[in-house]
């Protein structure tokens, strides 16, 4: 083992010589996958439409070629999952990654190329490790197994061509290298059903020499807790004493933090967050205890940013990566090797260098309340939830939060529902300082509940353990990259935890 350890590290040592490249010519390195992907689809229908042959630069892409949504590129995604080819990218696509649904429809449907496959998702896993290698050189990751929770995974045949969750497309067609190292096996990986897949890696694992975890932190908490009530171990370390590595994404890794710290009782624990979606992989973080992660800028993928000020524009003005700017708030803007053109993702980034590129992702573009002009994002509510925890020593566990709308001529205000793994102190101390702290992180905020006049005092109910989780479950939302919805303009999704919460009292 010690010598493919070795192997292995030299292997990723050597992709690091390729991303300081794009570190030191972003610009030029984007520039040329725009013309590699527009000169690749040339001869597609989509390619044809907007006459890609007489495309010369990024200006005239971009007046050329109208934003994207989901709902837009729909009709071209129907047909191509019936199996026609040459649509929107010129290599057969035979796999489409089933997401999370728009307003309209309970799934969609992302194309994913062989390109987008091998040099967009598998290099960057290669890229997160190689990272890793570069920043703790001793490490002996490669020695044990890295333990990899997609969630509930189900290929389902759809005409002549498949779709399913990301993951489960990923492990379908894993290269040898990335199969050698992982737990549990493919059979397993791929079971549909999320709580029989949660107890039977749970009880294998105890004889594993697990060396990494990865996925979306919600999930992983819910194995562990398993492990160790099978286990009698008081945190996983016990269980695993090799274990020093975790890299997570999904959701923000804030609130989850303390969690870990817990079940990982260890100063030499090393966290490490990705940005990948069904859409692509976007950013790594590449600094040792950093919140930010550096854009990946050679992955097929061209970037645009949008302002979210010019979110609702008729005709809204994208800035390319040489024109953003430090701590404003992006929509981001793609286009891929899988077809996906000028696609709007859905997620909100904001940068916190320029030099080389790194963000943060801050939320998503229909993820926020802005009921009273307040505009709440998620990155102000991460914010508040982590001080009021600090503040109270408090564990969160999950939250939501939406509105409560203008009533006769009382003010409005935001109702949240959050769930403690450990309970405050003091709970009004706690909903004072998320209140306090909101105020100081958002002006529009803050204006707001001067007086009280257009918002009050935040509404909080604290939720039982374990409400989360038999809320996602009834939704049929267990695992995978489902997530608990943090922030909505409306109370969907508030009122019907909120009857869950009153049926079972």
């Amino acid at each position: 083992m010690a010598i493919v350890n070795s192997i292995l590290k030299w292997i990723m040592k050597k992709r690091m010589h390729q991303i300081e490249l794009f570190k030191k010519y972003p610009n030029e390195v984007q520039e040329e996958w725009l013309h590699d992907l527009i000169s690749a689809a040339q001869a597609t229908e989509w390619g044809k439409k907007y006459d890609y042959e007489s495309i010369c630069n990024s200006e005239v892409f971009k007046e050329r070629v109208p934003i994207q949504t989901y709902d837009s590129l729909k009709p071209y995604i129907e047909r191509m999952l019936k199996g026609e080819q040459n649509i929107l990218w010129p290599s057969p696509i035979k796999w489409f990654a089933k997401s999370s649904g728009t307003t309209a429809d309970r799934s969609k449907f992302i194309p994913v190329s062989e390109e987008a496959l091998e040099d967009c998702h598998y290099t960057g896993g290669k890229d997160l490790l190689s990272i890793y290698c570069q920043n703790r050189p001793d490490n002996a990751v490669f020695e044990g197994k890295g333990l990899v929770l997609g969630g509930s995974h189900q290929i389902n045949e759809i005409g002549k061509t498949s779709s399913g969750d990301l993951s489960a497309i990923i492990v379908q067609n894993l290269p040898f290298w990335a199969e050698y190292h992982r737990f549990p096996d493919i059979e397993l990986t791929l079971n549909p059903n999320f709580e029989e897949k949660i107890e039977r890696i749970a009880h294998l694992a105890l004889n594993e020499n697990i060396t990494s975890l990865s996925g979306v932190p919600t999930w992983n908490i819910v194995l562990a807790k398993r492990i160790l009530e099978i286990s009698g171990k008081s945190n996983l370390l016990e269980v695993w004493p090799n274990l020093e590595f975790y890299f997570h994404g999904g959701v923000s890794f804030k609130p989850y933090r303390a969690q870990f710290e817990q079940l990982i009782p260890s100063e030499n624990m090393y966290y490490m967050e990705n940005y990948n979606a069904s859409e692509g992989y976007f950013a790594i973080q590449d600094l040792p205890d950093s919140d930010e992660m550096l854009l990946m800028l050679d992955y097929g993928i061209y970037f645009e940013f949008l302002p979210m000020e010019n979110l609702l524009d008729e005709h809204p003005k994208t800035k390319n990566l040489s024109e953003v700017e430090i701590g404003k708030n992006y929509a981001i803007i793609i286009s891929t090797n899988a077809g996906l053109w000028r696609y709007m993702i859905g997620d909100t980034v904001k940068f916190t260098s320029l030099s080389p590129y790194r963000i943060q992702v801050s939320g998503r573009t229909k993820q926020y309340i802005n009921t009273f002009g307040e505009e709440l994002i998620v990155d102000n509510a991460e914010d508040a939830i982590r001080a009021a925890s600090k503040a109270t020593g408090a564990i969160v566990k999950d939250y939501t939060a939406g509105p409560v709308y203008f009533k006769d001529k009382e003010a409005g205000a935001h109702e949240w529902i959050i769930e403690f793994e450990k309970q405050p102190e003091n709970a009004q101390h706690f909903f004072e300082v998320l209140d306090q702290v909101l105020r100081q992180v958002n002006s529009d905020y803050d204006a707001k509940r001067v007086s009280n006049l257009a918002l009050k005092a935040p509404i909080i109910h604290i939720a039982k353990e374990g409400t989360f989780y038999d809320w996602m479950k009834k939704r049929g939302k267990l695992g995978g990259q489902n997530k608990v919805p943090r922030l909505s303009n409306d109370r969907i999704f508030l009122d019907d935890l909120l009857t869950m919460i009153s049926e079972s009292s």
